[in-house]
């Protein structure tokens, strides 16, 4: 069996009582950083045998952890923080799980997307998820006016230094369009910056952005069309 289990985006007091359990009774832990999980599983008491599972070696260690839970070995899938699969590792292995006939079940459980779609206090349906945004400035530009035109919330992920470069992009597209910064969810320092895109690029070209960000930008306000 192959669990894939959310773990705390912060706050690590966010763990489940589930996921807790499903990491005590694993025989093996595949995680994204082996040093950075440690933390986590110190803090829980676990000690568990791990291996190193992430982006650039996923490919390769699908054949040897599907082998595994098909000998009856239990395997817990984590990533660095959040549910596996979204902008982190582990889809590939779930799609090869699924594909190969190796039972698997996901645990629901922490997720920056959620959390910042519902803090954000825009409508929180339909929305849409597009991982990170494109380092490339005229591909991300690209994004932020698909988003602007949509009819959904959209939600991306972006890094700190990036976040003046991209705030500017929207205040060229629409200057007075409300969008919001939700940084360092769950943690001590934790922040929602609402404003209009002007006013955000103005905040943050003062100030220097640190740790995870989540940018939620909702459907532009329709102005009503009024009869001549």
């Amino acid at each position: 069996m192959l669990t894939f289990v959310p773990t705390p985006i912060g706050n690590l007091g966010d763990i489940t009582l589930r996921a807790i359990e499903t990491l005590k009774e694993a025989d093996l832990i595949a995680c994204e950083d082996t040093r950075h999980s440690l933390k986590l599983l110190n803090r829980l008491e676990i000690s568990k045998p791990l291996t190193a599972l992430h982006d650039h070696n996923e490919d390769r260690r699908i054949p040897e952890l599907l082998e595994k839970a098909k000998a009856g070995e239990k395997i817990a899938i984590i990533s660095d923080a959040g549910t596996p699969c979204l902008s982190d590792p582990g889809h590939r292995l779930l799609k090869a799980a699924r594909d190969a006939g190796v039972p698997f079940t996901v645990l629901p459980g922490p997720s920056a997307i959620t959390t910042a779609l519902v803090a954000s206090g825009f409508p929180p349906h339909p929305f849409s998820f597009h991982g990170f945004l494109a380092v490339k400035k005229g591909k991300r530009a690209k994004q932020l006016q698909a988003a602007l035109d949509s009819t959904e919330t959209t939600l991306f992920f972006e890094s700190p230094h990036r976040i003046p470069s991209t705030l500017e992009i929207l205040a060229e597209l629409a200057p007075g369009a409300r969008v919001c910064v939700a940084r360092e969810l769950t943690k001590k320092f934790e922040t929602l910056h609402h404003g209009t895109t002007t006013e955000l690029f103005a905040h943050f070209s003062e100030r220097k952005a640190k740790g995870e960000i989540v940018l939620i930008i909702p459907p532009l306000e329709k102005k009503p069309i009024r009869p001549n």
